[in-house]
């Protein structure tokens, strides 16, 4: 029989605003087992995790840990009970060792002073007993995305965590890693460990978990043994409907080139190079995907694009028009729209209303305008049709961005994008960390938009979007295009991440291809 070692039961969490982000919700784990926690996002799985490791206070309800009940006045109160988490955004300071982030908060002291050498020897003694090698003496800036991972992981298991939970870990990982973070994983469960996992990757959460409980609107809707249910059973659980998984599309037909990228360099400020001398184009009516291991130069490519980042060497030029020294708008108005990988700073004003970030792209145009005035009622018609046609969820036209869902304030930032007839979108991590149905309708649309006769640059780190998505990819490692692959549909998730890792790379005449002219 197994034994509940967690049990949040009936968690209400309202904010000073009104907004319940939990209402009665009830979660247990068992001792052992990896349990996935899913749901949209706005469902309520990163309040009710804060709550239990002690970051957000509840109104209503208990937490019970091994029989006991317990209220954590913050994440040192939850460590001292077995409850460790691993946070989405790594908390580790990059200048220091792996064994001294490790020990950080209980370092410990020879003669008065840091004893690193014992740091050291914790730090090894962990990583031996739990299957996690990583070197405890390497600099954390130095180390690849997965074992900073790893780093996090160890950190919470010295002190104690018997319960860790993990927030969207393979969110920046390649298969390969991802799959050696399984086999870890699996490794922990057989020494006891539990493990509360939270994706949106449903395939992974197959693959990995034993169970699974499914938070909708700030409740919880459903419980199930991972054996018992589909992928499609788990949508339909999460958005309240049928989702469609995969993406219906036409073979593309290509016309000619809008984007023409050559001899791109760019150096960051130590005077190292992040983009590395790429030569690429995107045409009329294709989708090029981008892939690679986050930091491999994709995001200063966009930023070049967009005219976000400046750029030592080459040319960019948008259906025959050179951008360099064009101010952001110029390029807009050439037709470049951009889904920004953070949508919380460069996507979308959180504090201003639905209406005035869809107008802010083309508040200053004459349509939108009477003499010196707004043309007020032309504007919300449009915010209006923009809000129905692209499903935002919102109370009224003049709500914040900030109370929406990660999914609504997507929306909001594609509607903008998608809305202004563009000759090309640079979409980055478009539906990074939000929910299925949200993911569903803004793939739909980037398909739309190329069968329109829109050229689409989509960089991903979710290898399934990039490969359903993609017409023909390019792969990044360490600044250079590795590999131009024509056909992404007989492209396998696993044939990508070695090009991602730089176990291949094809030779310069396959590369350069991707320039087409």
């Amino acid at each position: 029989m197994p034994e509940e070692i967690l049990l949040m039961d009936k968690i209400t969490k309202v904010y000073p605003n009104g907004f319940v982000a939990n209402k009665d919700v009830t979660f247990s784990i068992n001792k052992g087992e990896i349990h996935a926690l899913m749901g949209e996002n706005g469902a309520g799985k990163s309040t009710l995790m804060k709550i239990l490791f002690g970051i957000e206070p509840f109104e209503e309800g208990r937490i019970v840990l091994k029989g006991k009940e317990v209220r954590f006045n913050g994440p040192l109160d939850a460590i001292a009970n077995g409850v460790g988490m691993v946070h989405q955004h790594f908390m580790l300071v990059p200048s220091l060792t792996v064994a001294e982030n490790v020990v950080l908060g209980m370092e410990p002291k020879k003669g008065g002073m840091f004893d690193f050498e014992e740091a050291v020897r914790l730090t090894e003694e962990a990583c031996n007993k739990y299957n996690l090698k990583v070197d405890a003496r390497a600099k954390v800036e130095d180390l690849p995305v997965g074992f900073k991972q790893k780093v996090e992981i160890v950190k919470a298991l010295v002190r104690g965590a018997e319960i860790l939970i993990l927030d969207e870990p393979t969110a920046v990982l390649t298969p390969q890693e991802t799959a050696e973070l399984f086999v870890e994983l699996k490794h922990l469960k057989e020494q006891g460990h539990t493990i509360v996992f939270i994706s949106h990757k449903l395939h992974e959460i197959k693959e990995l978990c034993d169970r699974i409980t499914i938070l909708r609107l700030g409740k919880s809707v459903g419980k199930a043994n991972i054996a018992d249910v589909t992928e499609a059973d788990i949508s339909r659980m999460m958005v309240g409907r049928d989702v469609v998984l995969k993406v219906e599309k036409t073979p593309a037909k290509p016309q000619e080139t809008v984007l023409k990228v050559r001899d791109l360099r760019i150096v960051a400020d130590t005077g190292k190079p992040i983009v590395n001398d790429i030569s690429f184009s995107v045409r009329k009516g294709e989708i090029l995907g981008m892939a690679g291991v986050e930091g491999n130069g994709q995001s200063q490519i966009s930023e070049a694009i967009t005219g976000l980042l400046s750029y030592q060497q080459g040319s960019i030029s948008v259906n025959g028009v050179d951008l360099k020294g064009k101010k952001i708008r110029e390029i807009r108005e050439l037709g470049v729209s951009h889904v920004s990988e953070d949508r919380n700073t460069y996507g979308a004003a959180l504090v201003s209303s639905v209406k005035d970030n869809i107008l802010s792209d083309r508040y200053y145009k004459k349509e939108y305008n009477k003499g010196l005035l707004f043309d007020d009622k032309k504007i919300n018609e449009m915010t209006d049709d923009l809000i129905k046609e692209f499903l935002i969820k919102c109370d009224d036209r003049d709500d914040q961005v900030k109370m929406l869902s990660g999914g609504n304030v997507q929306k909001v930032v594609v509607a903008r994008e998608f809305s202004n007839k563009p000759a090309l979108v640079i979409a980055n991590q478009p539906t990074r960390g939000i929910d299925v149905g949200a993911t569903e309708f803004i793939r739909k649309r980037l398909v739309e938009l190329r069968d329109e006769g829109t050229a689409v640059l989509l960089i991903s780190a979710d290898l399934n979007e990039v490969l359903e998505l993609s017409d023909s990819l390019i792969v990044m490692n360490e600044g250079k295009i590795a590999a131009y692959l024509p056909d992404a549909s007989v492209i396998t998730d696993m044939i990508l991440g070695e090009y991602m890792l730089g176990v291949k790379t094809q030779t310069p005449e396959e590369i350069a291809r991707v320039a087409y002219d």
